[in-house]
């Protein structure tokens, strides 16, 4: 007897503050291979850095931007990663790697997250060369002081980014 076919999920976990044109690149690419991807909008309650916008807003954006995708789910979370995932039965995490610097850290992640869970694996993605320099500290800087982010982030989230850096 043949086993049915199970769907293939992916969690993309991040801050997102804002999700960037480098952030749904791997989203879009991480559907070529998995049916659905869930964008998870983490936050910690004992994390001191205040996030311009708030938890809420980031998930409101993710799902603006990907109103046309079907495929794409938006969660929001708070403590471990590999919680989350076992809550959802999901034991795909994908990371982008956008240079060499980020690879320790990941890479140190994803063992501890296996070690916690051993039936999670971690698949990391380099973004398009494009944005292989692109944060999100960088969006919020630029667009502080003044510089044309658009085709960082999405028109969507230009309106908001602009729209909050003026109420500050």
């Amino acid at each position: 007897m043949t086993q049915p076919v199970r769907p293939s999920v992916a969690i993309y976990p991040g801050s997102f503050d804002p999700i960037t044109r480098g952030h749904e690149d791997i989203v879009r690419r991480t559907l070529i291979f998995c049916d659905r991807v869930i964008v998870a909008v983490g936050h910690r309650a004992t994390q001191a850095k205040q996030g311009l916008f708030t938890i809420d807003e980031r998930v409101e954006l993710i799902k603006a931007v990907f109103e046309d995708e079907d495929r794409v789910d938006v969660a929001a979370f708070s403590g471990l990663l590999v919680d989350f995932a076992r809550e959802r039965n999901v034991g795909l995490i994908v990371r982008g790697l956008r240079a060499v610097s980020d690879f320790e850290y990941e890479f140190q992640m994803a063992l501890m997250n296996r070690d916690l869970h051993p039936g999670i694996e971690t698949l990391f993605l380099a973004p398009d060369a494009r944005y292989s320099y692109l944060s999100a500290s960088l969006v919020r800087e630029i667009t502080s002081l003044g510089g044309d982010m658009s085709h960082f982030v999405s028109p969507v989230v230009q309106r908001k980014l602009l729209s909050k850096l003026q109420s500050t």
